[in-house]
């Protein structure tokens, strides 16, 4: 059998690489493009957070809303409203959920080197723990061996929920957004 991991990624990398391209017309060193970009992650943040708060099936994980809050704050914006995100009472849906929050960790530390030297980064800047991204993706393989092909589906349907999230909250304000 596939493992979890191998499946989800394989299955999400078109919803990935569509979010990368739109997020990559950011320009991190300019402080109104920083700021559009750091507002709409806030958006999609803010919301797929939500959803993963008291699901004591997830293995430990960070929230970085507030973080984004600090460098708002610093940047001189509010910290806006979360987008409509549905929930879902599947299991394998949250985990792709929390799949997709923590992988962008992985980009924000590549991200991070393109913001101005003077930017607030607390976001950008939060990378895993030492052999913390290796443990969730081996906690999503034994998770996905346990509960099996539909559990994996749902992780599936979850990351790819997310990621379009994401590339909703790049949009500009009222091109056709909600929340």
């Amino acid at each position: 059998m596939t493992s979890a991991v191998v499946r989800l990624r394989a299955a999400t990398r078109p919803f990935h690489d569509l979010t990368d391209t739109e997020y990559s017309s950011f320009d991190l060193s300019d402080r109104r493009d920083y700021t559009a970009f750091l507002l709409a992650h806030a958006r999609a943040t803010r919301a797929a957070e939500a959803v993963l708060h008291d699901d004591e099936t997830l293995p430990t994980w960070r929230p970085r809303a507030p973080l984004l809050a600090d460098d708002l704050d610093k940047l001189g914006c509010a910290m806006p409203a979360p987008l409509a995100f549905e929930d879902s009472a599947d299991e394998g849906w949250r985990w792709g959920v929390l799949y997709v929050l923590e992988g962008s960790r992985l980009g924000g530390a590549v991200l991070v080197s393109r913001a101005d030297r003077d930017a607030p980064v607390a976001f950008l800047s939060a990378r895993h723990a030492k052999g913390e991204w290796r443990t969730l993706l081996a906690a999503i393989d034994a998770r996905g061996a346990v509960r099996g092909p539909a559990w994996i589906d749902g992780a599936i349907a979850g990351a790819s929920a997310c990621f379009q999230l994401y590339r909703r909250a790049a949009k500009p304000l009222g091109a056709g957004q909600d929340g």
